[in-house]
């Protein structure tokens, strides 16, 4: 769960998994926070500004579920300075993400690449990146919240997100979903996969099976 993934198809299906509307056949486990910054390398490297719009929905729907260390070490690792101005914009909005916006400080990076000026003169900015790193013309980035599921569905599909719902945004939703997928892991391959300690990882691995257990007993 720790690398970020590359492939375009395989991004559009792990995003279509956690509930945006895309015409790909949904991928329901992948991981979260990878998935959305593989988007959004898309979305500001490729110019792909439907994906971009649709991650920033997601982001304005579900953020809440963000597990906010996960999501700081992906970002931390792109090269790419428009995608960490991306983040570092997202970071200003939510200060549950604030340590984003620390991962660019460089001078504000406009989205498009021509004719910015007229399109902010014409329109002004889009208010949920003005201030940040990112100057974005109003309009660029459609809202689509037809296009994307509400949180009971996604909880109905995707089980990392569902124990994120139950457990909240946590090293040990991630493990427990890990688990849920393959019951026979190691302690150590847990934490190696959720990136997580040790120790964290041990005490979810005695926790599931006690919990299974229990079900078996039913």
């Amino acid at each position: 769960m720790n690398g970020v993934e590359r492939d375009a198809a395989l991004v559009a299906r792990r995003f279509a998994g956690l509930g945006a509307n895309l015409s790909v056949e949904p991928d329901y486990s992948g991981p979260i926070e990878e998935t959305l910054v593989a988007v959004s390398v898309l979305g500001m490297e490729e110019d792909d500004l439907r994906l971009l719009s649709l991650l920033t929905d997601w982001i304005d729907h579900h953020g809440a579920y963000l597990y906010a260390d996960r999501l700081f070490r992906c970002v931390s690792r792109e090269s790419s300075v428009r995608v960490r101005a991306f983040w570092a914009a997202i970071g200003q909005q939510d200060r549950r993400l604030k340590r984003l916006a620390t991962l660019y400080t460089g001078p504000r990076l406009d989205l498009l690449h021509a004719a910015t000026e007229l399109q902010v003169a014409r329109r002004g900015e889009d208010p949920r990146f003005a201030g940040t790193p990112l100057r974005v013309p109003a309009g660029t980035l459609r809202k689509r919240e037809g296009d994307l599921l509400s949180a009971s569905a996604l909880v109905a599909h995707h089980a990392g997100f569902r124990n994120r719902v139950q457990m909240g945004p946590s090293c040990r939703a991630d493990l427990w979903t890990l688990l849920e997928a393959e019951p026979t892991l190691t302690p150590a391959e847990a934490a190696r996969r959720a990136g997580c300690s040790f120790s964290s990882s041990w005490q979810a691995v005695q926790d599931f099976a006690l919990w299974r257990a229990g079900q078996a007993a039913r």
